[in-house]
């Protein structure tokens, strides 16, 4: 499990030393090629690192973890990691706007400012974010090119698994009591059967509630999928002013 950001006893610990937090999908199935247009890649050279999601055709929205101040390179328009495909755009990162609050408890939110402008095709699209908090019991998803056994096992094709919401309190407060601190600006996650969720490679990947972007990938337990601790991602309608501010900025 390389590379997540995982909680275990009562501290936060990168598995393998892993800068910059890779976080994938168990229990999943691979999605239909591009039909999540708005994926990005975050690569360190030509390894995947983190997923995001492109907001803006210079701007992707990925995890805080998951910036290492390395000079990444951000794909766009992939199914497969390795297969030379058309429809791939490749574009430098120039700027990184980790949250200023964050402080691995919380705040686990990240801007990137591309080099350049994606081209919009039918492969590479925006994705709007959701303006509310889904609420509890909503089928949702998420996606990215993680673990698929919870053993080192990484795909080359996305992959992708249905996920329900649960109570931010008491519910996943509960669950996670003692380990880490729940807080409203976090959604919480579990699959529909035991061992379904994302694992080590998805970090900064999207939770998608009816089509737009809800939450990003920012945490799970020491067994991925594991119902006793639900899956979290940061709420991004809980940072809609800070993302505009940035993007302004920017």
């Amino acid at each position: 499990m390389s590379f997540l950001l995982c909680l275990q006893a009562v501290l936060y610990v990168a598995l393998n030393g892993a800068e910059g937090g890779r976080v994938g999908i168990v229990g999943g199935n691979e999605a239909a090629p591009h039909s999540r247009p708005y994926m990005a890649s975050l690569q360190d050279g030509r390894t995947h690192v983190c997923g995001g999601i492109l907001i803006r055709e210079d701007f992707v929205l990925t995890a805080a973890h998951c910036n290492s101040f390395r000079k990444y390179r951000v794909v766009l328009g992939a199914h497969s990691l390795n297969a030379s495909e058309t429809s791939k755009q490749v574009l430098e990162v120039g700027i990184f706007y980790p949250h200023p609050k964050y402080n691995r408890e919380e705040n686990d939110i990240m801007l990137l400012k591309l080099n350049g402008k994606a081209n919009l095709t039918k492969t590479v699209q925006l994705i709007s974010l959701l303006g509310s908090r889904p609420p509890p019991g909503k089928v949702c998803s998420t996606a990215g090119w993680g673990d698929v056994g919870d053993n080192d096992t990484f795909p080359d094709t996305l992959q992708e698994v249905n996920t329900t919401t649960v109570r931010v309190r008491p519910d996943c407060a509960q669950e996670w009591s003692g380990v880490a601190r729940i807080t409203k600006r976090m959604v919480c996650a579990t699959g529909q059967r035991a061992f379904q969720g994302f694992c080590s490679g998805d970090s900064g990947g999207p939770l998608v509630c009816d089509g737009k972007a809800a939450g990003v990938v920012s945490f799970s337990g020491s067994r991925c999928g594991d119902p006793i601790t639900p899956d979290v991602y940061t709420n991004i309608n809980s940072y809609r002013k800070w993302i505009r501010k940035v993007i302004k900025r920017g």
